[in-house]
């Protein structure tokens, strides 16, 4: 269900969050988590980054209804970290980041770990004392 929030009306109108705003929040909240190496936008997505194009809600989906909101996160975990632990702490600051930017009850914060970044170690090359010659 992809409807515009509708929160409040005050004397001078009403007062309407757009959903890519709740992507966009989520997608910020959850890429500061430690051991989140990448959102990840599936194969439509990440081409368009590769052409350029930045997009702050890649690997967000949402329902967003009056009063409350539900999100779907997809992420590319860090090698060596615990993945429950991300998992849990990207639900935590998805909450809190929508439910404090927006009002809204944040319902489920659903956590889709697609992928496992390995970074290759940089090899470090350790030197021999040079030689002394006699």
């Amino acid at each position: 269900m992809e409807m515009i929030a509708d929160f409040e009306k005050t004397e001078l109108g009403k007062i309407e969050i757009a959903p890519e705003v709740i992507e966009v929040i989520t997608g910020l909240a959850a890429a500061e988590v430690d051991g989140v190496a990448h959102m990840s936008g599936g194969f439509v997505g990440d081409i368009a980054e590769r052409l350029g194009r930045k997009n702050l809600a890649k690997g967000v989906k949402v329902e967003v209804g009056k009063k409350e909101a539900a999100v779907d996160v997809y992420i590319i975990v860090k090698f060596g970290y615990k993945i429950p632990e991300v998992a849990r702490n990207i639900q935590e600051n998805v909450r809190h980041a929508i439910e404090n930017m927006t009002g809204l009850k944040v319902v489920e914060v659903n956590v889709h770990i697609v992928d496992v970044e390995f970074r290759a170690e940089k090899k470090v090359e350790v030197e021999e004392p040079p030689h002394r010659v006699r």
